[in-house]
Parts: C-alpha cells; sequence; structure tokens
C-alpha cells in the first residue's frame, strides 16, 4: 500500500516534496487548514502542520525528525496589513478568520504581550474589519502591500525583534501509530528535500508570475527560511508554548 503524505502547494514548502514521486510517495493537495485534520483521521500518515496543531495533537502525532519551516526574521508569508498602528487596534475585528492557526495565534500573543493591545475577533474577508492576516502565497503576493491598508507588520519580523529568535511556523508531523520503516523513508526524502529542492530553488531561472516574484525574490525569500530545526528553533518553540499557556491559547 502507498504510503500517503499531505502536500501544501505553496512556495515555501516545495522543496520537501522533490524526491517522494520516484520513491513510490503518494500525495495527496490539502490546504495548511487541512494537513492537521487530515492527517488525525488517517487520510494521510504524515504531513506539514501549523505548529499549534503539532502542539495540540502531541500525543497523536510525533515530529518528523527536526523539519520544519521557520523564518529567521521576516518571511513575506505571514503578514498582518492594518489601516492603523498595531498599537491602536484595540478590540478591531480582523479579517483571517481561515488563515493558519499559528499565524492567528502569533497576532494574539504580539498584541497582547508585546503590544499590550486587546484582540478584537478573527473575522471572514466578507464581515467588516480593520486588518487583515494572510498567510502562505496569498501573503506573498500582496507582500508589498495591501491597498487600503497603510500599515504592515511582518510576524516574522516582529516576533524576532521582540525575542531575537526565529519563528516556527510548521513542524512535519506523522501519525503516532505509522511503521517505522515508512517513518524512515520519508524521513530520508525530506533529507533529498533540503539538499535538491532547496537548490532548486536558489537556481531557479523562471519567474512566479502568479505571486509577482522574479527569480531574485525568490531566492532572497528562500534565504530568510529554515526548514530544519537547530537550538534556536527549539528555544523559541518553547518560549511560543510558553506564551501560550500564558494567554490560555492551548
Amino acid at each position: 500500500m502507498a504510503i500517503k503524505v499531505g502536500r501544501i502547494q505553496q512556495l515555501n514548502f516545495e522543496p520537501f516534496y522533490v524526491d517522494m514521486p520516484r520513491r513510490g510517495i503518494e500525495l495527496r493537495d490539502l490546504t495548511p487548514v487541512e494537513a492537521a485534520p487530515a492527517l488525525e483521521r488517517g487520510d494521510v500518515v504524515a504531513a506539514p502542520v501549523s505548529l499549534l496543531d503539532s502542539i495540540q495533537r502531541e500525543d497523536r502525532f510525533q515530529p518528523v525528525a527536526g523539519f520544519c519551516v521557520a523564518a529567521l526574521q521576516g518571511s513575506d508569508s505571514n503578514i498582518l496589513f492594518s489601516k492603523s498602528p498595531i498599537s491602536e487596534l484595540s478590540g478591531v475585528p480582523i479579517a483571517g478568520a481561515g488563515e493558519d492557526a499559528t499565524a492567528r495565534s502569533l497576532v494574539s500573543i504580539l498584541m497582547a504581550l508585546k503590544y499590550q493591545v486587546p484582540l478584537g475577533e478573527f473575522v471572514t474577508s466578507q464581515d467588516p474589519h480593520e486588518a487583515v492576516l494572510m498567510t502562505g502565497d496569498q501573503a506573498l503576493r500582496r507582500r508589498r502591500g495591501l491597498r487600503g491598508f497603510s500599515h504592515r507588520y511582518d510576524l516574522g519580523q516582529e516576533w524576532h525583534e521582540w525575542t531575537g529568535l526565529p519563528f516556527v511556523f510548521t513542524r512535519w508531523a506523522a501519525r503516532q501509530d505509522l511503521d517505522p520503516k515508512d517513518t524512515a523513508l520519508i524521513e530520508d526524502t525530506l533529507y533529498v528535500g533540503l539538499e535538491d529542492g532547496v537548490d532548486t530553488l536558489y537556481h531557479v531561472s523562471e519567474p512566479r508570475d502568479q505571486l509577482l516574484m522574479l527569480p531574485k525574490d525568490i531566492v532572497r525569500y528562500v534565504q530568510g527560511l529554515r526548514f530544519f530545526m537547530g537550538l534556536s528553533e527549539h528555544k523559541s518553540v518553547d518560549l511560543y508554548r510558553g506564551y501560550l499557556n500564558q494567554l490560555g491559547l492551548i
């Protein structure tokens, strides 16, 4: 039976998948929001999941080695746009109810603890709102700004300026009951992705029109990411977990 792995079709996840089809791994396309539920149901046996989801499901998920997506400083793919400075967003509705859970929790942490501003409700884009949270490729496309919203806050940059640490947005996770041989195979393909996949993005020769990115923009973006957990990333996750507990978010 083929090993089924969740594939997130966004630029920052591309390197991970380069070796999987050759190894006979079946890829199932998922959105970031769908990844953890699909893994929990058994639709896939491994996937990159939101850091918050991985923490909340530690009794059901196991980390796949130290594979992750972390922003060393700013990343351009997790951005809060607002009509007013963040210090003036007390209680205002923020469009982004369907965005990544970790990004939403990070907004909550930054506003409550860094800026000491009461967080408003996350709403849909159709509801009245004074700020917008965007993640992934949608944020990359609008990385230079969003019409009507004069203030821009890169969440990775905000965290780094506050803590001096990178921020881990996503970790690779597998089901606890996954056969160790299958886990080892997935880990091996991910190691190849770190070598060949990232190198491919560094040497990409075609622009990404849908993201409004030239090859040089892609290289700059990838240089701002880390795909494997080091000491700084582990420290950051521990600090984030502490803030979640402090605010009652888990």
